[in-house]
């Protein structure tokens, strides 16, 4: 592909995310931001500040080094992630309700659910401050936080989703939501009763495939579709 066409690619995939999100739980005013990065690493796609997610198109998916972008003030929460992850592919940061409730909260993620298991290897938490993350020195911080995992709870505040591709980051980001939102309901009515290490890390292998993300990823575009929210995307 062209440079023109691999970035318009890229920025269509981050507006179908940022739409997804909205749908799945994520809206909030016109915060909450998604990432995507490049296969060769040298450019970084960024939903661009002023637009809620669920109206967020191509055109309001920006590159971070344009300067005449208008940025979001936590765009570092992204940027620093992307310089110690050379893994990460795509990067979420929003305010879920259940998520950002969880944040609030000392409590721990158990792996009670299917949805748990995709966080099988934890959680990390982001203590630091609750305030926005504007500097590059705070944006490393949570980096370091994060580490080797997929997600990190920035303590009364929200979430950042960090993961291979964009599909993986959305199926993370609204698995996380889900799984903590099962758990708050599970411990209204009983004692809770966790999913041994073990067979949850046997339950990932089968249930967590790449080949799953195509399918998934299609499945939330015709959701988008069936809700009519799909205005200004591409295949209309």
């Amino acid at each position: 592909m062209s440079v023109s066409v691999a970035a318009r690619s890229l920025r269509e995939q981050a507006a179908w995310a940022c739409r997804i999100l909205a749908l799945e739980g994520y809206a909030d005013l016109t915060l909450g931001h998604v990432s995507i990065r490049d296969d060769d690493g040298d450019a970084v796609y960024i939903k661009r500040k002023g637009v809620a997610l669920d109206e967020v198109g191509p055109e309001d998916v920006v590159a971070v080094h344009d300067p005449e972008a208008t940025l979001h003030l936590e765009t570092v929460l992204h940027t620093e992630i992307y310089k110690l992850r050379p893994d990460v592919g795509a990067v979420v940061h929003g305010h879920p309700p259940y998520a950002t409730a969880f944040a609030a909260t000392d409590a721990r993620l158990e792996l009670l659910t299917h949805d748990a298991v995709l966080f099988s290897e934890g959680i990390s938490v982001f203590d630091d401050t609750a305030s926005l993350v504007t500097e590059e020195e705070q944006g490393r911080a949570v980096a370091e936080a994060l580490g080797s995992r997929r997600a990190v709870i920035l303590r009364n505040h929200g979430v950042v989703i960090a993961d291979r591709d964009v599909r993986w980051a959305v199926l993370s980001a609204v698995t996380l939501e889900r799984a903590i939102k099962l758990q708050s309901i599970a411990s209204t009515l009983g004692a809770l009763r966790p999913i041994s290490a073990d067979h949850a890390e046997e339950m990932y292998a089968d249930k967590y495939q790449d080949r799953f993300l195509d399918e998934y990823w299609e499945a939330w575009i015709r959701k988008i579709r069936r809700a009519g929210a799909h205005e200004g995307m591409p295949g209309e």
